[in-house]
């Protein structure tokens, strides 16, 4: 399975390219500059925004832990969050670049807009590991979950919920095109839906915010009518809270199956009450521990050859040493098999009193 996942990961998102860097090129650049503290590096942390739970419930800390236990608890990650302003991302590199970091990891806010950030780091012998997005410019390394995938996932699941319907009509609420995950979840989600539906609405979701994927659904449901709505893709958690909540304004009673992506605590507990059908559960330990481990090893000038074994291009850095997740379909079927035993979620924290009777009656302990 692991090996597919990282074919497809490796084809979806190779890409032409003209006069550019490779990846063995700033490797060599990040081994020439390696690390004179031995264990005593200071890790840079860009974090593209606070409203998705995941970034700082999750990623920070692992990533925190992670280098703490790498370096025998003498190295630091210094912190900073765009809030999903890739001009302040810009000037959060000059930053990190004036403190001297050992090296950066970025989850970029804008992939395109960060190039040249990401060079003023090369340019400053300061490797870069893009983080779980695919930045341009010339990265290091790169790790994520194979993003075509979770568009497949989500639309598999989709259809399923439809349970075969003929001329069945879905609204398509995708992410902001600044990310280039959003292509790709679009792309692997299209793969399975075209043909077996019909797209009604599609929207490119600005920024991610929830309260644009409302006001998105509510134009949907004034364009479509409010009967005429099967199912919506949504790309991710947040928005299908915020399409939910527009669906429950129009009156609908019974809603349709809403998909979802991050498995975030709230998403959860709208899966258990059955308000939303599924998300996509992609372990974030396993992906933070990996950037973690990335940096650590860059800064010290140390090979990535056997950490990262998958190669991805992008459109600025070519065969990237890569690091490949795969992800996990979640319904109310696997919650307890999935963010339970991994300890993303207690079970006082999913079963609020709200939803111990839903969560009773799934039998989850």
């Amino acid at each position: 399975m692991r090996r597919a996942a990282v074919a497809v990961a490796a084809t979806a998102m190779a890409v032409s390219l003209a006069a550019c860097g490779s990846a063995k090129e700033s490797g060599d650049k990040a081994k020439e500059s390696g690390a004179k503290k031995g264990d005593d590096l200071k890790i840079g942390l860009l974090l593209p925004e606070n409203e998705t739970a995941r970034y700082e419930k999750f990623d920070k800390p692992q990533i925190e832990k992670k280098v703490k236990e790498l370096t025998g608890g003498k190295g630091e990650v210094v912190y900073a969050n765009a809030k999903q302003d890739a001009s302040t991302q810009n000037q959060q590199v000059d930053t990190m670049i004036t403190n001297k970091v050992d090296a950066l990891i970025v989850d970029a806010v804008d992939a395109k807009a960060i190039q040249n950030s990401v060079q003023k780091a090369k340019d400053a012998n300061i490797p870069v590991v893009a983080f779980d997005r695919l930045a341009e410019g010339p990265i290091d390394a790169y790790t994520s979950f194979d993003n075509e995938e979770v568009g497949r996932v989500q639309g598999k699941a989709l259809l399923e919920a439809l349970g075969g319907k003929k001329d069945a009509q879905i609204v398509m609420m995708n992410g902001a095109i600044t990310d280039p995950n959003a292509a790709f979840y679009k792309k692997g989600a299209l793969s399975e839906l075209d043909g077996k539906v019909k797209i009604g609405k599609s929207y490119d979701t600005k920024e991610w915010k929830p309260v644009n994927a409302n006001a998105n659904m509510d134009g949907a449901i004034s364009a479509l009518g409010k009967d005429k709505i099967d199912g919506v893709y949504s790309a991710n958690d947040g928005m299908a809270g915020g399409i939910i909540t527009a669906l429950k304004a129009a009156g609908i009673t019974k809603l349709p199956p809403v998909t979802g992506q991050d498995a975030e605590l709230a998403a959860v507990q709208r899966i258990i009450a059955g308000e939303q059908f599924m998300s996509v559960y992609k372990p974030y330990p396993v992906e933070a521990t990996a950037a973690a481990e990335m940096a650590v090893k860059l800064a010290k000038g140390e090979k990535l050859d056997s950490f990262a074994s998958d190669k991805v291009d992008s459109a600025s850095a070519k065969a990237v040493p890569s690091k490949i997740i795969p992800v996990v379909s979640l319904t109310k079927d696997n919650i307890q098999d999935t963010v339970l035993k991994d300890g993303i979620y207690t079970l006082s924290e999913i079963c609020t009193p709200k939803y111990k009777a839903a969560c009773d009656k799934l039998g989850l302990k």
